[in-house]
């Protein structure tokens, strides 16, 4: 039966095997008819695969065109009904040799045999063994596997691609070497890099691919890598959980350490996204160059001592580490806490006592690991006597037990070589070392899933429905006759649970659900270094925990004991409340200065970028950190300023009252008669009127007080200065009447006066009831003018209003002044001219003085200084024109005589 995939030959060829050359034009035709879309990639695959070819091979059924050379070691292997590939990377280093182009290119070697790289080979043995003695999971079916180290490298994972497809040593493209024997598909690689290379071939001819670490974004793309899945989720999430853990420990200025590779650069792009969300920047970033054998470890170094950021994320493996962390330690870099990616946060390697300095307080993510009962006791179990198709097997007992095999080869082994000798008695039980310990068997858990999904798959193949059979074109029942495409329907949508009631599957990428384990490196009260779970990042975790993180559990780099001070990391130092960040220019967002709020305005948050303003109501306090309420002020009876001013106007409300009672009783005397004495009558009314008007001012700003104090204020003094203005008046016309011939004669009586008061006064009304009606003064909160304080005052509606009321009183005085000082040398006793001008010149003094300092005060010293004016011009005109007459009523009797009046010298009779 023809395959469906036109890249693999009919099954019944299988033992014919044809030249590769001699295919190219047909498998060219079919890849243009039926795959147009990869119609170049394919092509240049097939051209590298098909004409790179030397002729070697010593196989005689097989052209000596086709094969590829020979890798340098094949694996191991174990026959089976259906074969399970592996490809791990079993050494994590290898010695790079220079290429002339001159000679043969030198064979790969590979070093540094990993013991925790050859536990998670190890799963793969051990699932499939559980599973082959499983009854109720490929019943009747045996599997085997071939199981190629890649050393890390693409090329030779390429190289264990072609060698697990064509079934033989001599890798040949397009063909499988090996009659009745099916590949259920390939479990790898580690690396994701090597991964994509594997991806490309297998995706090819549709064979299943499970990778066990490779966490590249790239590799989600199903267009790319259709049959590409793997047991670790996408670094996507692990990018996002990355940037959620730095902006929980608000490290915001952190340095970038990336693996030149496709997993360090596609992890580090999705990182730099979701660090854009935030306000984290990056201080530097760095590529680990994985083709220079320092890994450019010297510049690195002197990059991360001159950062001023303390916190690092590394996206990289540990074997791309090693070297920097060697590095590290020559130049004593400490004080620096590093941030793991899943590649390295649970590595064995980096445990050596030499990097505990330096690598205590190392948080990261990890894949989080799962128990796999019998696994330590099979890994226990492993004895070379036991196991010789392992091809690892005497490499791991001379790496664990520290011994040589001796090489029979030799005939002059040299018996007095230091090396100790293994002799296969060594026992692994009791051991403790990072092959023993399972504890931490991340990786293998998951190539242990992978394995276990593979399986599933094929039994639900197995069992497929009639209708899927006809779909499949296959019989259900035969697990042998299948072909790769087949098996990937039943991948993408097995699910199975693990011995431990886990629920495996995978998502339409081909992943599993994305959760970390958030791992600590601690110091032990040993002093060994230990990776501790202290953590839970779970991506589809509900009401955003997708960070569950127990901090009091952390052992950080800058302190000694478990819940020291979480380090800083950034570019300024955070504002605090009351402060707003001000970016500096040419520099990130997280370089910046703390400037203060402005006045009135506060900021209640740490780092805060803008300050915002206080309700109408409240205002900032001394640190503008909060909004404490305003004082509302104003000219209260309850404090001493507005006491005195009450006390001080009830007491000279008195003097013009007292004053008028002692006229009253003197009123048939001279000096109460002279000058009309009923203008001293309402003189002295209207003065008691304007001391108690200054009562209006003090107390609670009603909207009625507001309406009628600057109106009664304006009204009264008016009415006093028209009587003292109509007093004057009648003292110049009385004395110039006098004169023989004088027209003023007419004039002398009390109806000018009257006339004079009323007119005067009928102006300022006029006036003030125009300002009371057009613009009515009302009472208003004014938070504007004194911080921290709500003034409760008046608006006077009119400020025109307000200075033409003041302005007329200030016009009356004047020429009440003028007239009187014309009038103070008239020939009188009793002439009150001369008292007039001294009262007018006090009360324009008075006013004249008001008005820059009412200007000047704000709130109820404003009030009071206006309260103050009215007191000590009323208190000038009381004690200019009245205090002279009262003296002469109660103290000079003598002189209140019409004699005296009439200027007769009373005591020469």
């Amino acid at each position: 039966m023809e395959l469906d995939n036109p890249w693999l030959p009919p099954k019944n060829t299988h033992s014919r095997l044809q030249g590769v050359g001699a295919q190219h034009q047909t498998i060219e035709s079919r890849m243009r008819r039926r795959h147009t879309n990869h119609f170049f990639s394919r092509k240049v695959l097939l051209y590298l695969l098909t004409h790179c070819l030397v002729p070697a091979s010593s196989d005689p059924s097989v052209d000596p065109r086709c094969w590829l050379p020979t890798p340098e070691e094949s694996g191991l292997s174990r026959d089976g009904d259906i074969i399970l590939g592996g490809i791990f990377v079993v050494h994590d280093d290898i010695e790079l040799q220079e290429t002339t182009f001159t000679s043969r290119p030198a064979p790969i070697t590979c070093q540094r045999f990993g013991l925790q790289n050859y536990q998670v080979m190890q799963a793969m043995v051990f699932a499939i063994d559980e599973i082959n003695n499983n009854s109720h999971l490929l019943s009747n079916i045996t599997l085997g596997f071939w199981i190629y180290d890649s050393c890390a490298m693409m090329r030779r994972a390429l190289e264990g691609v072609l060698w697990i497809l064509t079934g033989q040593e001599e890798p040949v493209p397009n063909f499988r070497c090996q009659i009745n024997l099916s590949l259920l598909g390939i479990i790898g690689d580690a690396g994701s890099s090597c991964s994509i290379v594997m991806a490309r071939v297998l995706g090819l001819y549709r064979f299943p691919q499970i990778s066990y670490f490779s966490s590249s974004p790239a590799l989600s793309d199903r267009n790319q890598f259709p049959s590409f899945f793997r047991t670790i989720p996408s670094d996507d999430f692990q990018s996002h959980g990355l940037a959620q853990l730095l902006v929980h420990y608000g490290w915001t200025w952190v340095g970038l350490l990336i693996e030149d590779n496709d997993y360090g650069q596609q992890g580090v792009q999705k990182l730099r996204q979701e660090l854009a969300k935030t306000d984290v920047c990056i201080a530097f970033s760095e590529n680990i160059v994985l083709n220079q054998a320092d890994r450019n470890a010297l510049h690195i170094i002197q990059v991360i001592k001159s950062s001023t950021a303390d916190a690092v994320v590394i996206f990289c493996s540990d074997a791309g580490l090693i070297p920097l962390i060697d590095e590290m330690v020559a130049h004593n870099v400490t004080g620096k806490t590093w941030i793991a990616s899943e590649a390295w946060s649970t590595s064995a390697p980096l445990l050596m006592a030499k990097y505990r300095k330096f690598l205590a307080g190392t948080i990261g993510f990890a894949i989080r690991s799962g128990p796999m009962p019998g696994f330590e006791q099979h890994l226990t179990s492993i004895h070379p006597s036991r196991s010789s198709t392992n091809g690892f097997i005497s490499k791991f007992w001379e790496e664990v037990f520290g011994c040589k095999w001796p090489d029979h080869q030799l005939h002059n082994y040299s018996l007095d070589n230091r090396s100790i000798l293994c002799t296969g008695e060594e026992n692994l039980e009791g051991l403790h070392n990072d092959y023993t310990l399972v504890s931490n068997s991340r990786v293998a858990y998951n190539v242990y899933n992978a394995v276990y999904a593979t399986a599933w798959a094929l039994q639900n193949l197995k069992f497929c429905s009639n209708s899927e059979s006809a779909l499949m074109d296959k019989n259900c029942g035969d697990n042998t006759d299948f072909q790769p495409w087949q098996l990937l329907h039943y991948l993408k949508n097995v699910r199975f649970q693990s011995k431990v009631g886990a629920e495996i599957f995978f998502n339409n990428n081909g992943e599993v659900g994305a959760q970390y384990d958030i791992v600590n490196w601690q110091l032990d009260p040993d002093g060994n270094l230990r990776q501790v779970t202290v953590g839970l990042y779970d991506y589809s975790a509900p009401g955003g925990q997708t960070l569950q993180i127990n901090t009091n559990a952390i052992f950080w780099s800058s302190g000694i004991s478990q819940g020291s001070e979480v380090p800083i990391s950034v570019c300024s130092q955070s504002c605090l409340p009351g402060f707003r960040k001000a970016m500096k220019e040419g520099k990130p967002v997280c370089c910046f200065l703390c400037v203060p709020c402005p006045q009135g305005e506060i900021s209640n948050q740490t780092d805060s970028t803008e300050c915002s303003k206080c309700p109408w109501d409240q205002w900032p306090n001394a640190k503008q950190d909060n909004c404490i309420l305003r004082v509302i002020e104003f000219l209260s009876y309850e404090e001493p300023l507005g006491v005195g001013l009450t006390v001080i106007c009830f007491f000279c409300s008195l003097m013009p009252v007292a004053i008028l009672e002692l006229f009253i009783h003197h009123r048939n005397t001279p000096i109460v008669k002279a000058n009309n004495r009923s203008l001293s009558y309402l003189l002295l009314f209207s003065l008691a009127l304007c001391f108690l008007c200054s009562l209006i001012f003090i107390g609670y700003p009603t909207t009625v007080k507001c309406l009628l104090r600057q109106a009664a204020f304006g009204m009264t003094f008016s009415l006093c200065i028209s009587c003292i203005l109509s007093k004057t008046i009648m003292v110049v016309i009385a004395f110039n009447a006098t004169k023989p011939n004088s027209d003023l004669r007419k004039w002398v009586g009390p109806q000018l006066s009257y006339i004079v008061i009323v007119v005067c006064t009928l102006i300022q009304v006029i006036l003030c009831a125009s300002w009371i009606i057009l613009s009515p003064p009302s009472s208003e909160y004014n938070i504007n003018s004194q911080p921290g304080k709500i003034l409760y005052e008046c608006n006077e509606g009119s400020t025109i209003a307000f200075w033409c009321m003041l302005g007329y009183l200030g016009l009356q005085a004047t020429i009440g002044f003028i007239v009187a000082f014309l009038a103070r040398k008239l020939p009188d006793s009793f002439n009150e001219a001369k008292f007039i001008t001294f009262s007018m010149l006090a009360f324009l003094t008075v006013w004249l003085s008001f008005i820059p300092a009412y200007l000047s005060t704000k709130g109820k010293y404003m009030v009071a200084m206006e309260v103050f004016a009215i007191l000590s011009s009323s208190s000038a005109l009381v004690s200019c024109i009245f205090f002279p007459k009262c003296y002469i009523i109660l103290l000079r009797p003598e002189m209140n005589t019409k004699e005296y009046l009439m200027g007769k010298d009373v005591g020469k009779k």
